[in-house]
C-alpha cells in the first residue's frame, strides 16, 4: 500500500478511513478510560510520596500525568456519551427518517420556531458527528498544551537553580546569562500566550511577525510545538473546530473553580489548622492511618493517647533535611552531590573510597542529626537517638523512643525542636508541634 500523500488511491483510502474513524474512536475511547481510571489512583499516591519527599523532579512530572488523566477522563466520557447519541439518533433515523413537522399537528407558531430552530434531523446528526470527532482529537491536543507549559516553567525554575544559583559559574558571567535567559523566556511566554489566545494575530502583522518569528521558532522545539503543529493548524482553518477548541479552555477554568468551592462553616475553626496547639490532624498519629496510601507528610507518633512507657516518634526524610545538615557540618558535604535521578549502570571512575571511610562518614552523618535534633515534651527536652528506619508505607525516615516516666496523667505537647546556624550564631526553631495524652495503664 502506497502512503504518498499525493497518491489518488492513498487520499481515497484517508477518506474511507475518515468516514470509519467512529469506530476506532469507540475502542481507543473505552481502552483509554478503563487504563486512566486504573492508573488514576497510582499517580495520585506516586504524587502523593514525591511531594512528601520533596523530589520536585518527579513531583512536575507526576503532576502533568495527573492533569493529563483529568482531561482525559473528562474529554472522553462526554465524548462516548455524544457517540452514544449519534449512534442512537442515527438508529432513530433509519426507523423514522427526518422530521415530519406537520405530523406532530402543533400551532402553527410552534411549527414555525421548530422549523427554524432543527431544520433538519440530518443536520443534527451531521452536528453530533463533528463534535465528537473534534472533541475526541482536541483531548489528545490539550495534552500537549499542559506539556508545554509545564516545560516552559521548568525552565525557568532550571534557569534560577543551576545558573543564578550555581556558585561554580563566574558571579558577573551567571548574572548576565541567566537574567538574558530569564528575560528572553519572559518575553517568549508572553507572545506565546498573546498569540494563543488570538488565535495566530501575531503571525498576520507585517512588523509584529518579524519580531515574534525568533522567539516562534526557539519556542517550537522548546514546547515540542514540531510533533503536534499540523493538528494545532488544521484546527485554526475552519470555523466550527476553531470557535470549539477554543471554547474548551474556559469550561476547564470552570469546572476547576466549580471544584474548588467549600461552604465554611466557622469563622475560626479552619484557621486552627495552621496551630498544631489548638487542630489534631490525624494524619500525625500512626493508629489512625489506616490506608497504605496515607503518607506521612511530616512526622508521626503512635497514637493520640498513649499508655505505653515510650513515645515512638518517626520524622520523614527529605532532601532538605540533608542540606541542613551540611550547613551544619560543611565536612560533611561530599565533592560531588550525587542525588537525584541516576542510572542502575555503574562506571568505575576510580574514585570510590573504601568502606571503613564510608562508614565512618555515615556514622558522623547520624550523629550530626542528633547534635541538631532535640524532642521537647512541654517544657522538659529529651536527648534524641535517631536511627535510619522506614514506617509501614516504607518511607524512609529517623525514628527514636522517648521515655514516658516522668510524664504525668493528660495533655502534652511534643516539639521537635532543631539547631540552625545563621550567620555564625546558633539558633533553635520549632520544626513540629503534636499534642498528644498520656495516661498509665
Amino acid at each position: 500500500m502506497s502512503n504518498d500523500y499525493k497518491n489518488k488511491s492513498f487520499k481515497q483510502l484517508l477518506d474511507k478511513l475518515q468516514q470509519e474513524s467512529w469506530q476506532l474512536e469507540l475502542i481507543i475511547s473505552g481502552f483509554a478510560i478503563f487504563g486512566l481510571f486504573t492508573a488514576f489512583p497510582q499517580v495520585k499516591v506516586a504524587l502523593e510520596v514525591a511531594q512528601n519527599d520533596k523530589h520536585i523532579y518527579a513531583f512536575v512530572i507526576l503532576l502533568v500525568a495527573l492533569v493529563a488523566c483529568y482531561i482525559l477522563i473528562f474529554n472522553l466520557l462526554v465524548h462516548v456519551i455524544l457517540r452514544g447519541l449519534w449512534i442512537g439518533a442515527l438508529g432513530l433515523r433509519y426507523i423514522s427518517g427526518d422530521i415530519e413537522f406537520e405530523e406532530l399537528n402543533y400551532h402553527n407558531r410552534f411549527t414555525k420556531y421548530l422549523k427554524k430552530k432543527i431544520i433538519s434531523f440530518d443536520r443534527y446528526v451531521a452536528s453530533l458527528e463533528n463534535y465528537c470527532s473534534v472533541l475526541f482529537a482536541t483531548s489528545f491536543l490539550l495534552i500537549f498544551y499542559v506539556v508545554s507549559i509545564t516545560i516552559i516553567i521548568v525552565s525557568f525554575i532550571l534557569i534560577a537553580t543551576y545558573i543564578l544559583s550555581n556558585d561554580n559559574l563566574p558571579e558577573g558571567f551567571r548574572t548576565f546569562l541567566g537574567v538574558l535567559l530569564m528575560i528572553f523566556l519572559s518575553i517568549g511566554s508572553i507572545f506565546m500566550f498573546i498569540d494563543f489566545i488570538t488565535q495566530g494575530y501575531l503571525k498576520k502583522k507585517k512588523w509584529l511577525s518579524k519580531i515574534y518569528f525568533p522567539f516562534y521558532w526557539v519556542f517550537s522545539f522548546l514546547t515540542l510545538s514540531f510533533l503536534y503543529r499540523p493538528l494545532v493548524y488544521n484546527f485554526l482553518d475552519n470555523k466550527f473546530t476553531r470557535r470549539l477548541s477554543f471554547f474548551l479552555i474556559p469550561i476547564y477554568i470552570l469546572i476547576s473553580v466549580f471544584n474548588s468551592v467549600k461552604y465554611q462553616k466557622s469563622n475560626y475553626i479552619d484557621s486552627t489548622k495552621f496551630n498544631s496547639n489548638l487542630y489534631i490532624d490525624n494524619r500525625e498519629y500512626e493508629d489512625l492511618r489506616v490506608k497504605e496510601s496515607d503518607f506521612v507528610s511530616n512526622a508521626t507518633i503512635q497514637s493520640k493517647v498513649i499508655t505505653q512507657p515510650y513515645v515512638k516518634f518517626f520524622k520523614v526524610f527529605n532532601e532538605n533535611i540533608e542540606d541542613r545538615i551540611y550547613n551544619y557540618a560543611p565536612t560533611l558535604k561530599p565533592k560531588q552531590d550525587n542525588r537525584g535521578f541516576k542510572t542502575g549502570i555503574k562506571f568505575s571512575n576510580g574514585q570510590s573510597i573504601s568502606r571503613k571511610k564510608r562508614d565512618s562518614l555515615a556514622i558522623k552523618y547520624v550523629e550530626t542529626l542528633n547534635k541538631m535534633y532535640r524532642i521537647r515534651i512541654d517544657t522538659t527536652e529529651y536527648k534524641t537517638d535517631f536511627l535510619i528506619s522506614r514506617n509501614k508505607q516504607k518511607q524512609i525516615g529517623f525514628e527514636t523512643y522517648i521515655s514516658t516516666k516522668k510524664l504525668t496523667e493528660g495533655k502534652h505537647i511534643l516539639r521537635l525542636r532543631r539547631k540552625k546556624i545563621r550567620k555564625k550564631d546558633t539558633i533553635q526553631v520549632t520544626d513540629i508541634t503534636i499534642p498528644f495524652w498520656f495516661f498509665n495503664k
